[in-house]
């Protein structure tokens, strides 16, 4: 049988697609030692430090502490990075403020962003592997990656359901504009070479 992988959302890791613990694995691997210094968490997501700093400096994330980030920290980084290509950076933080308040604190916070990057990827990953027939089934994914979740106020868990399923589909969508770009170039280099012309 052959090793199928995917790339954790917002990450430049791969990981195995028939793992769905293989995300976790990989994250608690890389937090044995404490938190990520900047260079770091450059690695993991792909980003230049400039972009995570001014996220910093604009509030989309509690500041480092000793210049270290924290699991938690590199969650919402993950999940920006992930919607950034279809959604602005505003709907983005508009999305995370509705379910977690204040993004530069997170002590009024309905769900760690560990818990929810946690979600997201689980439900990711079954899309990934399974492709998504209908919204109930996407329903049903993200009900079952929110299984431990324990409300903290009364419509907390319905508000990071109706978050979650905007997340799927930003991220499904970056993923389908991504393939449709592919396939476009490939009809293009076709196209030219059957007509005698190639651009490079």
């Amino acid at each position: 049988m052959n090793k199928v992988e995917w790339t954790l959302p917002g990450t430049v890791l791969s990981v195995d697609a028939d793992r769905p613990q293989a995300a976790e694995e990989v994250f608690s691997s890389l937090f044995l030692a404490g938190g990520l210094v900047l260079s770091q968490v450059t690695q993991v997501t792909g980003l230049e430090p400039y972009i995570i700093q001014n996220w910093v400096r604009r509030g989309f994330l509690a500041p480092p502490k000793q210049r270290k980030y924290t699991r938690r920290q590199l969650s919402r980084i993950l999940m920006i990075n992930a919607l950034k290509s279809t959604l602005s950076i505003e709907q983005i933080c508009k999305l995370l403020s509705y379910i977690n308040g204040a993004l530069d604190d997170e002590g009024d916070d309905t769900i760690d962003d560990t818990e929810l990057y946690g979600a997201f990827v689980l439900v990711a990953g079954s899309v990934q592997k399974h492709g998504l027939t209908s919204e109930s089934e996407m329903n049903r994914l993200i009900a079952d990656g929110l299984k431990d979740y324990k409300e903290s106020i009364p419509g907390a868990k319905e508000r990071i359901e109706q978050a979650l399923r905007i997340m799927i589909t930003a991220w499904r969508a970056a993923q389908l504009q991504t393939k449709a770009q592919s396939m476009m170039n490939a009809l293009c280099v076709s196209a030219d070479f059957e007509k005698g012309e190639i651009y490079v």
